[in-house]
């Protein structure tokens, strides 16, 4: 099977040092082979040995192609919804309020506990087919809402069988330590030995990629979350953190000191947290859904992170109770209103840095050598991406070198 050129487009290659914002080639081109982009680059200084090689050609008739969109932080597998609490929270009810008395994650929990496997597919599909129709080709979906053996082997199970289904990359990441389960109330000790227990079994069975935690004064302390990830180290799994969203816990030195992929949330980051953030190379992971969803008024500290050289991701958060979206391209804009992030920062946050929150070297910017994972807009230019508010100008998504 031969090579494939898309022609006719302008493409933003997300390439970190390129001279151009969004690293963006005009009259562009892409040579695709099999699963890998082979050449990227103006059509004029395509080789001609290379183009004759190409068996098919596409006319991308004008459309702006960016690197196959990235959300790095998803719950999207679960039971049920949390409508009434919403109205709980327009009530009044705070979100620990509602956790404390036995709401939040723990409802969430008694619902997906009660779901077999195919009812947990059902429900979760619609919320995928929804990120896919405009432009997603990998996202992480973490576990965390079983909180015992069997209910976060299934989770994560269907996570991953959801990605063969509908030809998406699905990283999965065990989340055990994310709530107590009723049946360890006033035990977290007790139950985060109980997650070290579930680490090794799913592991062995392939179904963990990375290792979460909720480092939170409603969830596990940084003793505790340091348990999990020695853990972790042992087995080799990376890691990443729930840091630093209703206080400064100090998880994100925590997570720095074990070089973790990523810390998400981040409102209430020290100095000293970015600070170490920089130095391990651990991602900021911003999630605008949740800041809105919850009516939050601290702002996750940009500015220090810009300084620090900390790279910025952005994801949905899809979950749920603090964050029920499953609109990427909504992110964009909430980053951009809500955050002052830039257009170009929101989306280099769903591209390139949300690759490296996955521990992926191999997609999330356009280049010769990665994967074949694109998407052709009708936009004229990338800003247009994070400016309409729901907007879906997504004309095509190629996976793995082969239009989805």
């Amino acid at each position: 099977m031969g090579m494939k050129l898309w022609r006719n487009c302008r493409a933003a290659t997300m390439q970190g040092a390129a001279p151009q914002p969004y690293g963006l080639v005009e009259d562009a081109a892409l040579v695709v082979d099999g699963a890998m982009l082979h050449w990227v680059g103006a059509e004029s200084d395509l080789p001609a040995a290379l183009r004759a090689g190409c068996s098919e050609v596409h006319d991308a008739q004008g459309a702006l192609v960016t690197p196959g969109l990235i959300d790095c932080h998803t719950h999207l597998v679960y039971g049920g919804d949390r409508a009434q609490e919403f109205e709980l929270r327009l009530q009044g009810a705070t979100y620990e309020e509602i956790a404390r008395r036995g709401g939040g994650i723990a409802s969430t929990v008694q619902a997906t506990r009660r779901a077999g496997a195919q009812e947990l597919a059902a429900q979760s599909a619609p919320r995928l087919r929804a990120l896919l129709a405009e432009g997603v080709t990998t996202l992480e979906v973490k576990s965390g809402y079983g909180l015992a053996l069997e209910h976060e082997r299934k989770t994560l199970q269907v996570a991953r069988d959801l990605g063969q289904v509908h030809r998406v990359d699905v990283r999965t990441t065990f989340l055990g330590a994310h709530a107590l389960p009723p049946e360890f109330a006033g035990a977290p000790d007790a139950y985060v030995d109980e997650v070290l227990r579930m680490l090794p079994a799913l592991n062995a069975e392939g179904l963990v990629d990375a290792v979460d935690a909720f480092c939170e004064r409603i969830a596990f302390s940084t003793a505790q979350v340091e348990r999990v990830f020695e853990a972790a180290r042992q087995l080799g799994l990376p890691v990443k953190l729930h840091a630093e969203q209703l206080s400064d816990s100090g998880g994100a030195q925590l997570a720095a000191r074990h070089g973790a992929l990523s810390c998400d949330h981040l409102e209430w980051l020290s100095e000293a947290g970015a600070a170490a953030m920089a130095t391990a190379g651990t991602v900021a992971v911003l999630l605008p859904g949740a800041f809105y969803f919850l009516r939050e008024t601290r702002l996750p500290p940009v500015e220090l992170l810009r300084r620090h050289g900390v790279g910025i991701a952005v994801s949905t958060d899809c979950n749920p109770g603090s964050s029920p979206c499953t609109s990427l391209l909504l992110m964009l804009n909430m980053a951009c209103t809500l955050f002052r992030l830039t257009p170009e920062e929101a989306l280099a946050g769903v591209t390139r840095h949300a690759a490296r929150a996955l521990g992926l070297s191999d997609r999330g910017v356009l280049a010769a050598g990665l994967r074949a994972d694109f998407v052709l807009w009708d936009v004229q230019q990338p800003a247009q991406l994070a400016y309409a508010i729901g907007a879906n100008p997504c004309i095509r998504t190629v996976f793995e070198g082969e239009p989805r």
